[in-house]
């Protein structure tokens, strides 16, 4: 009752003989839910529009208000409060009574009696409700309808028709939360199903979501099923590792291994959901390349397991031999681990040249991310302030792609008219026209240019009290001009980087210090020569801006320590490798983009140490007491650091234009890709977009190129050779996604957006 303060401007009902007030428009089902009456139902879902498809949670209204009833049962799902209403329920009414255990008859009459084998038994409400409302006989015993089962609706999502109670819920959220209305109810009448086009598959970021919300085991996860009983399983809430909106989920595990995971509930984050990728992409964990011992290289070059002592005795010396050492912690860590690689190179290194960021680094970007992101909390911006505000400004970020759940934020809110949102891009993405946005068409590098030129339109938008402006990693040389435009607007400002360690790395301090270098700035010491070693943690060298540079500078360094959990390129060039745990093994928080601290437990018992913990170990070795043993003494001390200094200069970045003969590139990555974090579950791999290169027409005819043919995209270091798709992009501009299977962009063109590169017809994929 938060948006009605006074008690006149309430409605009181009776219900079951107790009298509640609860705000005009109320359902039935949740002015009961109030006084903790609980009324049975299918189709309901807090979160989806009213559909009264099911009809299980039909009352008895005695009373509308006006001394008379109605003449039948009510579905209190779909039936608001009014005045002096009075309502049964099955609590107080035979009426409601019978007329919910008619409806549970009807619903049983062709679902399956397979509990023992269906992945919901023992946690499925049809099952609850049939023996709580339901009668002990049925007086329907002809033989139940059967379809062939179970059907794909995708390669995560399986259908079991005749489980089905056509409550709705998965069509609804399908359409009303995620956009992707690929899954609907086909047929008519007693045939009525739900199903999907079969020249359409149920391509969605989001179908878990349908698995999890279905009340029966009609739809079920493709990678969990007939893997595990829900008795079988343990469970613990957790925070998702993968992005940084840092979604609650809770994961399910048995024998040592997670099982499954699940969304969980935050109202103030996710709500209920979470994206495919949250869902599935966990059993990176369990591969059999992960590493459980430490190794060293021996004096013939073969990396050979050892003890925990020997390897961090000789990891000591070899740092303490290099004399300058450059330390790299990826974005994908904890806060507190963050905070042990940054204390670590400051106490036990004396070194400055700390960076987290495992990816191209813009035109001032860390001084904005000192002056305008550090310390940010979500009283500046939060996910409610998505929802509510009437202008959102897109600069260089795809939110469908790099953060799911910002962009059902916004799609609830523009589905609805509230929200006005503008993107500053080379094409229109899949996400903005599904947020029915205005793409403010610009080529790469031309960010700061186009934030310049902003018409009048989107600056009075802008001006409105709540706008917002949104940006991305790849913002490159725009930073300065959207703090400029936010100034002068009044519009807050918020940045979303893609990986869920960068926000608690920025306040951990693993930033570059006065004089020290950056990640970039590292990687070119240190092939230089100019940098003794290096300390790196979980960063893949595809990753970086130039990974044939990160690879020289691993192959050139004198000595480097990697922490990992799985083995990896930087592995091979490693003289010591200490085996880290990975996120369901360890304590810690993540730190959201909006600055909210998203602290976890252990979700599976393990003797891996964290990254702090390992680190910790170290320093003993260098005689330097580091104090990140728990995630406790870590907490504390990040309560002592001094608030982190605001405002400041910012740098402009500068504009590239491309010479005769050649094209930008522009390139983001798509939610699932080759990503290693996403490895073990082909399921979830098979439901990536394929690779493929999208050119304006204009474009394509000037390099006599054709749609449906394939295209190759050149750079001086290489090339990607991909499918044509001509679409409504910038002339002059190729769109390649950054990390397709096979076809990375950094990898194999040394290339990100802004990069020249030229266009050739054919090729071999």
């Amino acid at each position: 009752m938060t948006a009605v303060e006074n008690k006149e401007d309430l409605v009181t009902v009776t219900i079951d003989g107790i009298e509640v007030s609860v705000p005009p428009g109320t359902l039935l089902i949740r002015a009961a839910e109030q006084i903790g009456i609980q009324i049975p139902r299918f189709c309901d879902h807090p979160l989806l529009e009213p559909a009264g498809a099911c009809r299980q949670c039909l009352v008895e209204v005695t009373d509308m208000g006006n001394g008379r009833g109605m003449p039948k049962p009510a579905a209190s799902c779909t039936t608001t409060v009014m005045p002096g209403m009075v309502i049964k329920t099955q609590y107080t009414s035979p009426v409601a009574d019978k007329a919910q255990q008619g409806v549970m008859e009807l619903l049983l009459i062709n679902h399956p009696l397979d509990c023992p084998v269906c992945d919901k038994g023992g946690e499925c409400p049809l099952q609850n409700q049939a023996m709580s409302n339901g009668r002990a006989e049925s007086r329907f015993v002809e033989e139940k309808r059967t379809f062939p089962k179970p059907i794909a609706v995708s390669e995560n999502v399986l259908l079991d028709r005749e489980r089905c109670v056509l409550c709705q819920r998965c069509t609804r959220f399908s359409e009303e939360i995620a956009g992707d209305p690929f899954i609907s109810l086909l047929e008519r009448g007693a045939q009525q199903q739900v199903g999907t086009s079969e020249e359409q598959p149920f391509q969605s970021y989001y179908s878990g979501n349908t698995v999890q919300i279905c009340p029966v085991g009609a739809l079920t996860g493709a990678s969990y099923r007939f893997h595990a009983r829900p008795f079988d399983l343990r469970s613990a809430d957790s925070v998702c590792e993968h992005c940084s909106s840092g979604c609650a989920q809770r994961s399910d595990f048995r024998r040592g291994k997670v099982t499954r995971r699940q969304a969980g509930e935050d109202p103030q984050v996710n709500e209920e959901w979470n994206c495919d990728k949250g869902r599935w992409a966990f059993k990176y964990a369990t591969q059999a390349d992960r590493l459980t011992v430490p190794l060293v290289r021996n004096e013939s070059g073969e990396l050979v397991e050892t003890s925990w002592p020997e390897a961090l005795e000789k990891a000591a010396a070899g740092l303490k031999a290099s004399g300058s050492v450059g330390v790299l912690p990826g974005g994908r860590i904890t806060e507190e681990d963050a905070y042990a690689y940054a204390k670590f190179a400051r106490s036990a290194l004396g070194t400055e040249d700390i960076d987290y960021r495992s990816r191209p680094i813009g035109a001032g970007e860390t001084e904005f991310l000192k002056a305008r992101v550090a310390g940010v909390s979500p009283d500046h911006v939060s996910f409610t302030s998505l929802e509510t505000a009437p202008a959102v400004l897109l600069v260089a970020l795809e939110p469908e792609e790099e953060s799911p759940i910002v962009f059902l934020r916004l799609y609830k809110s523009a589905r609805k008219g509230r929200t006005k949102v503008f993107s500053i891009a080379p094409l229109a993405s899949n996400g903005l026209v599904k947020l029915n946005g205005t793409l403010l068409q610009t080529v790469p590098t031309y960010e700061a240019d186009a934030l310049a030129a902003l018409d009048s339109e989107v600056t009075k938008a802008l001006s409105q009290p709540g706008a917002l402006i949104l940006l991305g990693e790849r913002a490159g040389g725009a930073y300065a001009a959207a703090a400029a435009i936010a100034d002068q607007t009044g519009a807050k400002l918020a940045w979303i980087p893609r990986r869920a360690g960068e926000l608690g790395a920025i306040a951990a301090g693993a930033l570059p210090g006065a004089g020290g270098k950056d990640a970039d700035a590292i990687w070119a010491a240190a092939a230089e020569g100019t940098l003794g070693g290096l300390l790196v943690g979980g960063v893949d060298p595809a990753d970086t801006a130039d990974p044939a540079l990160a690879l020289a500078a691993l192959e050139r360094a004198s000595f480097v320590v990697s922490l990992e959990v799985r083995t990896s390129a930087v592995t091979a060039k490693a003289d010591v490798v200490l085996p880290v745990a990975p996120v369901a093994e360890k304590a810690g928080r993540f730190v959201t983009w909006e600055g909210r601290r998203r602290p976890f437990e252990a979700t599976l018992t393990s003797s891996a140490m964290s990254d702090a913990q390992v680190l910790d170990a170290l320093a003993d070795e260098l005689d330097v007491v580091l104090g990140t043993r728990t995630v406790e003494q870590i907490r504390a001390e990040l309560l002592t650091l001094p608030a982190p200094a605001t405002g400041g200069e910012l740098n402009g970045g500068t504009s590239v234009a491309a010479p005769e003969g050649y094209v930008l590139l522009a390139t983001w990555p798509e939610l699932l890709d080759g990503g290693r974090l996403q490895d073990g579950d082909q399921h979830l791999a098979d439901t990536a977009k394929p690779l493929r290169a999208v050119v304006s027409a204009a474009t394509a005819a000037a390099a006599s190129l054709a749609e449906g043919g394939v295209v190759t995209v050149s750079s001086d270091r290489g090339s990607i050779t991909a499918p044509l798709v001509i679409g409504e992009i910038a002339d002059g501009v190729v769109w390649l996604p950054t990390n397709a299977v096979g076809a990375n962009v950094r990898e194999k063109l040394a290339g990100s957006s802004g990069d020249l590169v030229s266009l050739s017809a054919g090729g071999r994929r």
